[in-house]
């Protein structure tokens, strides 16, 4: 996951792994704060929205606005698809 972040970023030294490492962490987190099943294998859908997240919170980012709605819609729709989320039997 770091190489793509990396990529999508547009970075090409190793100088930024250790945060870039953590923002990855903290979009599986928040993801999963948000009832989304992260797979240990990542798909392309759950890849976009980490990678959303990073390029939000690294560094100053001028379009921040668009890409926080980006990447909540993202979240949004993962928490309210099957297949990616265990919320188990809710015979409510």
């Amino acid at each position: 996951m770091l190489s793509k972040v990396r990529t999508a970023l547009r970075i090409k030294t190793n100088a930024y792994n250790d945060e870039l490492e953590g923002l990855i962490e903290a979009a599986k987190l928040d993801l999963k704060v948000a009832g989304v099943v992260v797979p240990e294998e990542l798909d392309a859908i759950v890849n976009q929205a980490i990678i959303t997240y990073c390029k939000m919170n690294f560094g100053l980012v001028d379009d921040y606005d668009k890409l926080k709605r980006s990447y909540d819609e993202q979240k949004a729709q993962l928490s309210n698809a099957t297949g990616y989320t265990d919320w188990g039997d809710s015979n409510v």
